[in-house]
């Protein structure tokens, strides 16, 4: 018999329970609660969904125009400001055109992997970046607070990709506009989750919304310069008559399927989508690598023999590197960059274990704690890539064990190009340094902030595989050398 509504579950967290480390506490109110319990945030009223079976089940009735929800913050800014919405904060028939307008190129494999020498270019600059770093850190090999310099990388290769230019990030001295820039997402991530708390009508009179509304404004201006200086690059090419062909944003401008508002707003969310999952991603991949040599030096042998020599690994090499795939696949399950996402239930009531949920229900995924379900994922908090590759294991795992893209046709937008990023990254960083651990042997943590982050800084040391492979010849020279000259003298003795 179906239920319509939880029973022993339907209760509000006290103030402690609520501003609990969320990651941790959905995990234990697992433990408390089962896989389905409600619970307050501010003015929302949520149901916690923390089994794969009922993400499947919730997901699976997402409906023709799925909602993760209608992040009210965010698009209390746009009508502020009547801006346009994006793939992010759009809903309805008016989300489903702009994403089938966006969706092509970012998602198609053969224009993706065309995005392949953009991304190497930008991998090439970091790099040098990682060598210049070294020697000026004063501390040998060590490299400082890694994420930042990855998130530089991750904005620098996303804006390659949807602007068409460089904003200098692997610079030795980043451009004061870009830092800002790089600054403001930080801070309207920061921001988002204590707006939220707060009724609608009390936004006015809060010093986060103030803040916040400046974070975005000074995101929508940067984009705008961008897009400005793209559209006149375009006109100068038609004044001249010459054939005009470009990536992403040229292909948009170009296309008329979309406004120049409506590309503006669309691009700003995409913006902000394509950067925190590269750099958080790649940062606590590194880290487990440099703790797990055999793992590194497992995915070292598998780079150099497909791409062998001064080789660049390109989009098509990836494919063969399964083992590449796993630690990235293996990093996310541990770290998925959104613990915990959510859907409104828009359409129609839907049936999530034994209860019927009407319209309007708000569920929140608690992806973090089903990623740790050790029913899905033996040994759930080692780094273990091998539980990816195929084989009787990998089968036994449900398939919502770990989405951290998402499901269905409101997945992630950018997912293919970020992939591609943190696979050419990965690989080519591998294949040039050594990772080892800090010496100080600090552990680093996850935290939230809206999403999953390194707590403290994460600092490693980059060993040039080159100048140690060099160091290594030598040394067998030398070895060589003393054996040419110890047999001579014992053959001389000898002959005498």
């Amino acid at each position: 018999m179906l239920r319509r509504s939880l029973v022993n579950v339907g209760l509000r967290l006290n103030r402690q329970q609520q501003h609990k480390a969320g990651i941790q506490g959905a995990i234990e109110h697992k433990k408390i609660y089962g896989p389905l319990w409600k619970s307050t945030y501010g003015p929302l009223v949520v149901v916690n969904v923390a089994s794969a079976e009922l993400i499947e089940q919730v997901l699976r009735q997402e409906g023709k125009h799925p909602v993760r929800t209608d992040m009210p913050h965010w698009r209390g800014y746009r009508e502020l400001r009547n801006q346009a919405h994006g793939p992010l904060t759009e809903m309805g028939e008016k989300w489903q055109r702009i994403r089938s307008i966006l969706n092509p190129r970012m998602l198609k494999p053969k224009h993706v992997s065309s995005y392949s020498n953009t991304i190497n270019d930008v991998v090439t600059d970091f790099i040098s970046r990682v060598a210049w770093l070294r020697d000026t850190s004063g501390q040998g090999v060590m490299v400082n607070d890694l994420t930042a310099e990855l998130y530089k990388f991750a904005f620098e290769g996303i804006c390659s990709v949807l602007f068409e230019t460089r904003m200098g990030c692997m610079n030795e001295t980043v451009p004061e506009e870009t830092q800002k820039f790089i600054f403001s997402v930080g801070e309207m991530f920061r921001l988002s989750p204590i707006i939220v708390l707060f009724p609608k009508s009390l936004w006015p009179y809060l010093p986060f919304w103030k803040q916040f509304v400046a974070t975005w404004d000074h995101l929508f201006k940067v984009a705008e310069e961008l897009v400005n200086k793209k559209i006149e690059g375009i006109q100068q090419n038609v004044d001249l008559d010459k054939n005009m062909e470009g990536a992403y944003l040229t292909h948009l401008l170009l296309s008329d399927q979309m406004t120049v508002t409506e590309i503006l707003g669309s691009i700003t969310e995409l913006l902000l989508a394509g950067v925190d999952t590269t750099s958080n991603t790649i940062s606590w991949s590194l880290y487990h690598l440099a703790k797990e040599p055999e793992i590194q030096e497992q995915l070292y042998q598998e780079v150099i023999s497909v791409c062998p020599g001064d080789k660049v690994p390109t989009s098509s090499d990836i494919t063969q590197m399964p083992y590449l795939k796993a630690i990235v696949k293996e990093t996310l399950r541990l770290y998925p960059v959104v613990p915990g996402n959510a859907r409104v239930t828009v359409e129609n009531e839907i049936i999530v274990g034994d209860h019927l949920f009407p319209k309007q229900t708000l569920f929140h995924l608690c992806h973090y704690a089903v990623s740790y379900d050790e029913n899905i994922f033996p040994a759930p908090h080692t780094f273990m890539p091998q539980r990816w590759l195929r084989g009787d294991d990998k089968l036994k795992q449900h398939p919502f064990g770990s989405v951290p893209f998402g499901f269905g046709i409101r997945a992630c937008l950018g997912r293919r190009v970020a992939e591609l990023e943190m696979y050419l990254l990965l690989s080519r960083l591998i294949k040039h340094y050594e990772v080892k651990p800090d010496p100080t042997g600090t552990a680093v943590k996850p935290i939230t902030r809206t999403l999953l982050c390194p707590a403290t800084p994460i600092n490693l040391k980059f060993l040039d595989r080159r100048a140690e492979q060099g160091a290594s010849s030598l040394h067998e020279d030398k070895s060589h050398i003393v054996m040419i000259v110890t047999w001579t003298t014992t053959l001389s003795e000898q002959c005498s």
